[in-house]
């Protein structure tokens, strides 16, 4: 099982997205079974809220299921429940790798445009103030599909369970 959790600020535009895309993209893939994914923000202004509307309207229109989820606020367990921490932007990163210093943890931590070819900035811009959600859609399938690749071939690598 390869757990990713994805982190934005609030927990409501990107890191949701994020996590919505990427179930969307392994059960496609038939890797839904052997992928757990979360999301969690730094901040804790929306714990308990659904996604922003704006993300909400982008996953119905691409058919993407987003039922149940709620923000929350990242944890120091989280460095031990996930594999991979996938930050939206360089100011989330470093709220987590200060938060995993505090946890002693070797959970990995990316930033999510590093899995974004050709990228123009270090961060996923957040919709919350751009309002520009079929930016951050575009850059998170792109994301998404590219990190599913890499799953993909780690797996292939992996040698076979007795």
């Amino acid at each position: 099982m390869i757990r990713v959790l994805f982190v934005c600020l609030g927990n409501i535009c990107r890191s949701p997205m994020a996590e919505a895309v990427l179930r969307d993209l392994a059960d496609k893939a038939d890797l839904g079974g052997g992928l757990q994914v979360d999301s969690a923000g730094t901040g804790d202004w929306h714990i308990g809220k659904p996604p922003h509307e704006g993300t909400r309207r982008q996953l119905d229109r691409y058919g993407i299921d987003y039922a149940g989820m709620k923000a929350r606020q990242v944890k120091p367990d989280d460095f031990e429940a996930f594999d991979y921490i996938v930050c939206m932007d360089a100011a989330n990163e470093r709220d987590v790798l200060a938060l995993q210093v505090r946890s002693r943890s070797g959970a990995k931590v990316y930033k999510f445009m590093d899995l974004v070819g050709d990228a123009a900035s270090d961060s996923v811009p957040d919709p919350y103030f751009t309002g520009d959600f079929d930016e951050t859609y575009a850059l998170v399938s792109e994301g998404c599909g590219e990190l599913i690749r890499r799953i993909k071939a780690d797996n292939d690598k992996a040698p076979a369970q007795p």
